[in-house]
């Protein structure tokens, strides 16, 4: 099963790419895979019947007890040769509905191959929580599928409905299924079902996860968001909506029912919102005119009458209701293949347009008649074999139990089959019947191939019934698994018993119905809607919609401040009333750790203090950093050499940006705008201030297990290190940390994005060499890192840029870039400082990157210095210099940084160890000594590849860059 999942992944990836090559084709290309898979499906099928069960289990978060286990029984072994049956059919029928035209083709066939791997995982799989992963998966591709006309606001509107509301109640699901692994001690939905959870736990688990089948299988109160996902393409609505993902529901409610059905919150549930969703399902399909919605309000009824069915818990309803949702999956996806040829062909599903299609298109009204008659349960179909079986098995139920909830079964079940047989009737007649006084409805004409498909279904649909009993032992495997007092089986004919009576009764009050259709739909315009919950569901999303707009409107008025503040409030009103009702405080105060302690916070307070209040943005930007570096004292005089050394460069890059960065702004601060509500700024920091320093207080005494810090140097030891810091980052939490370089990387690429406004591919710009080997260079007014001085204009006296430039190389150049520099803003000082120490840099910072392990240092140390070692050079020399310092593109940096750290995760996967478990080397080399270097080095080397790529970006965007839209902006022609 993992071998098919991947192979559905893996040709869904490839699908965009065929589709260039082969356009609609590709259809027939991936469906292949379905349909192999059908095959190999059939292969088991023997297996399977003669109980032996296909169980495939991999490891997968141990420490959970969550496996990727699949298990193949008879349940899900039909559901498995629908999924794959169908979805095979109906990607064959794409290929002649879709034109090559069609916009994002190959989008949409990956999506609904994949959709038919996810189905495929969902209803084979045997650990809950992988099951509630495909669940979910589901909600999502059927979100992409229905909006696959992203330019409609109907196709938009019922995808983000379909995925809010599925979506609600998978995460009820969720819950449900968490509370019944933890009672349960086990994640196998086989277990949990054969060892039921009880208890009040047992009848919330199961509620709560009836919500979610509910949702899924559109169940009222859920029912509104199927009709309106209609507008979707027909072959979404013929596969998802009638033989796959809205029986994902009616089979979670089939594999719970062997352990549950007696639970005191099932039968309320599913007898009682089965009922009403198939009485108001088909009583709502009685007065559509759109073909298309008539069977969406149809397919909703027959969820209904399925869930009744298969939640009956009794072996005969078992059977009657596996058989139901074979015959469902076939009469009703030919009857969506069947619109669809329609709606080709006459251009409209609205049947009041539609007349005397039935004699020109006598093939496709044959097998819509099939289909139809199937559903309304008409000899000798599947459907009536399989609605035969539904009656006997209720007034079976009704014989041996009695009470409410059976009869209340059998008679919405009757009425909801006298409602199912008349709306059959009207969606026959209204697509292929010959109206009175209207003229035929002019057809393009659709080649014979497309009616191949639905024609395949209505066959089986037909032939199925003469060949029950070959089918039969696969729905009886299943319905063996409930109580029963004797074996019951699928026939066309059992005799004259109450069931044909009832089928009879049915057939005579729907007719009668079809007679009286006019005062019928005139009862049905009189009467308002009972049940219309997507008007409820439109209230509370406009609700929603009213209320984010109006405090969106609210806080974006008072601008950044604004956002702080809301920001701010709601931390000081959550965490201040969680202080408030805190009863533990520390027993044990200690007010400092050493004498310099007090004065440094003191120091850091003023500094903060200070900058919130003063008006210059540089003298702010200067106090903010005074508290950053009173932090690397305090790290380094509490023993933490790492911390400090990593806060200190920190620090000094966060300088820069924030130098860099002033350029474009005003010197001072609030210097058009002046700030408002002082008082209530300050209190609203004051406060804020309280209560983060009363939470760490709290937290620093709130220990009551011993700290796992003891432990700590024996897995630095282990990982071949003794700096605990550096080991932690590299090796025992690589995950966190390979997500944090990933932001990183985010970061630079944002940055950059807000910056370059035609592409950001390249390094800095360089130095270009004229042919007679003499470097020109127009001269830049202005030095890098000047910040306030006004910059002078490019004279426009003719010569004085050669004047400026002759004058440049009589001073002698320390480096590359210098004479780019107008003459009177270079600093030959700074030249030589930065020309001397940028090698030794260098060094220190490839130094720090391998000593880390064992010393202070590591490769987010070693990458900070050796991007402030291109700071000097960029400060010094300009934009020019930069690109001599560092000719390489600085996405290149960051995208091999990440891929060789996360390439160790994967890596040690080929020596047969776990996701980043570490894997070493050590040899004894002549004069250096022992040499270790193991996959934790390799993700060392990553990290620093990406913090200098960051820097580096940085530098090329809110520095070079910067640089070179300043110049064209104040640049006056000569």
């Amino acid at each position: 099963m993992i071998v098919s999942l991947a192979a559905f992944a893996t040709l869904s990836l490839a699908t965009p790419l065929l589709t260039r090559w082969l356009g609609r084709r590709v259809f027939l290309l991936i469906a292949v895979l379905p349909a192999a898979v059908f095959g190999v499906l059939l292969s088991w099928l023997p297996a399977v019947l003669d109980g032996h069960e296909r169980l495939e289990r991999f490891a997968w978060i141990t420490q959970l007890g969550i496996e990727l286990s699949f298990r193949l029984d008879a349940l899900s072994l039909l559901l498995a040769l629908v999924v794959t049956g169908v979805g095979a059919l109906v990607l064959v029928y794409c290929a002649f509905y879709f034109a090559d035209d069609e916009p994002a083709l190959g989008r949409f066939a990956a999506l609904l191959l994949l959709f038919a791997g996810v189905m495929l995982g969902l209803v084979t799989s045997d650990d809950v929580f992988v099951l509630f992963t495909f669940w979910e998966l589901t909600s999502v591709l059927s979100y992409l599928l229905i909006g696959h006309y992203t330019g409609r606001k109907e196709s938009r509107g019922a995808a983000l409905q379909a995925l809010t509301v599925t979506t609600f109640g998978g995460l009820a699901m969720l819950v449900g299924l968490v509370i019944m692994t933890a009672n349960a001690g086990t994640t196998s939905l086989a277990e949990i079902v054969a060892n039921p959870v009880t208890g009040a736990a047992g009848e919330w688990a199961v509620a709560l996860v009836l919500i979610g089948a509910i949702s899924k299988s559109a169940l009222v109160p859920f029912h509104f968001w199927l009709p309106a996902a209609m507008a979707a393409p027909t072959p979404v609505s013929a596969y998802l909506h009638a033989a796959a993902m809205v029986k994902a529901g009616v089979y979670l409610v089939a594999r719970l029912a062997p352990g549950y059905h007696d639970a005191s919150v099932w039968a309320p549930i599913v007898i009682g919102l089965g009922v009403l969703t198939m009485l108001a399902g088909g009583w709502r399909a009685l007065r559509q005119y759109d073909l298309k919605l008539l069977l969406a309000y149809g397919t909703v009824s027959q969820l209904g009458f399925l869930v009744i069915v298969t939640g009956l818990g009794t072996q005969a309803g078992a059977l009657a209701g596996v058989a139901l949702l074979l015959a469902h999956a076939l009469f009703k996806a030919t009857l969506f293949l069947v619109v669809g040829i329609v709606d080709h062909s006459a251009g409209t599903r609205d049947w009041r347009r539609l007349s005397g299609l039935g004699r020109r298109m006598p093939v496709v009204a044959t097998i819509a008649t099939i289909a139809a008659a199937s559903m309304a349960g008409v000899p000798p179909l599947l459907g009536f074999v399989a609605k035969e079986s539904v009656f006997g098995a209720l007034l079976d139920d009704v014989a041996v139990e009695g009470g409410f909830w059976p009869w209340l079964a059998l008679a919405g079940v009757f009425l909801g089959s006298v409602f199912t047989a008349a709306y059959s009737f009207r969606f026959l007649w209204g697509a292929f019947f010959t109206r009175p006084n209207q003229p035929l409805t002019p057809l393009h004409r659709e080649g014979p191939a497309i009616s191949v498909v639905p024609a395949i279904l209505a066959g089986l649909t037909l032939v199925l019934p003469f060949v029950i009993s070959r089918v039969e032992p696969l729905l009886a495997a299943y319905a063996h698994e409930l109580p029963g007092d004797h074996a019951p089986h699928l026939a066309i004919w059992h005799g004259f018993e109450p069931a044909l009576g009832l089928s009879a009764a049915v057939f005579a009050l729907a007719a009668l119905l079809v007679w009286g259709r006019r005062r019928v739909s005139r009862m049905q315009a009189a009467l308002p809607p009972v049940i219309d919950t997507s008007r409820g569901y439109l209230g509370i999303v406009g609700v929603v919609d009213r209320l984010a707009a109006g405090v969106t409107t609210f806080i974006a008025q008072r601008g950044l401040p604004g956002y702080i503040g809301v920001t701010l409030l709601v931390f000081i009103g959550g965490l201040g009333t969680a202080v408030l009702l805190n009863g533990t405080w520390p027993d044990d105060i200690r007010l400092i750790d050493y004498p310099a302690q007090p004065f440094i916070a003191l120091v850091m307070c003023v500094a903060a203090i200070a900058a919130a209040v003063v008006r210059q943005r540089v003298a702010a930007v200067l106090l903010v950093s005074v508290t950053g570096y009173g932090l690397v004292l305090l790290f380094g005089m509490s023993g933490a050499p790492d911390l400090a050394l990593t806060q200190a460069l920190v620090e000094t890059i966060t300088l820069v940006v924030f130098v860099l960065v002033l350029r474009r702004l005003p010197p001072k601060i609030a210097q058009r705008n002046r700030a408002t509500h002082h008082v209530l700024r300050a209190v609203i920091g004051i406060a804020a201030g309280l209560v983060m320093g009363i939470i760490g207080f709290i937290a620093l005494g709130a220990r009551i297990r011993p700290s796992i810090a003891e432990g700590l140097p024996a897995l630095a030891l282990e990982a071949h290190g003794k700096n605990i810091v550096n080991v932690m980052l590299v090796d025992i939490r690589a995950w966190d940390t390979l997500g944090e370089i990933s932001v990183l990387v985010a970061v630079a690429t944002g940055i950059a994005s807000l910056l370059f406004i035609t592409g950001r591919a390249g390094g800095a710009p360089r130095l270009d060499a004229t042919p007679g080997g003499r470097n020109r260079f127009r001269p830049v007014p202005e030095p890098a890192w000047s910040i306030s001085a006004p910059r002078p204009r490019l004279a426009d006296v003719e010569g004085e840029e050669d004047q400026r430039a002759d004058a440049a190389e009589t001073r002698q150049t320390w480096l590359l870039a210098g004479r780019t520099l107008d003459p009177s803003r270079r600093s030959i000082l700074i030249e030589v400082l930065i020309r001397l120490l940028f090698h030794p840099a260098i060094v220190v910072s490839i130094y720090l990157l391998f000593v880390g392990h064992n010393q202070p240092g590591g490769g987010f140390a070693g990458g900070l210095v050796a991007g402030l070692a291109l700071v000097a050079r960029y400060l010094a020399g300009g934009r020019y210099e930069l690109g001599e310092a560092a000719p390489v593109d600085a996405g290149v940096l960051l995208g091999t940084g990440l891929f060789l750290a996360a390439g160790t995760a994967t890596s040690s996967l080929f020596f047969g160890l776990t996701v980043f478990e570490s894997s070493w080397f050590e040899a004894e080399i002549p004069v250096l000594g022992t040499i270790s270097i193991g996959t934790s080095t390799l993700f060392d080397i990553g990290v620093y590849l990406v913090v200098v790529g960051l820097v580096l970006d940085i530098l090329r965007s809110l520095g070079a860059e910067v640089d070179r839209q300043q110049e064209e902006s104040e640049e006056v022609p000569a």
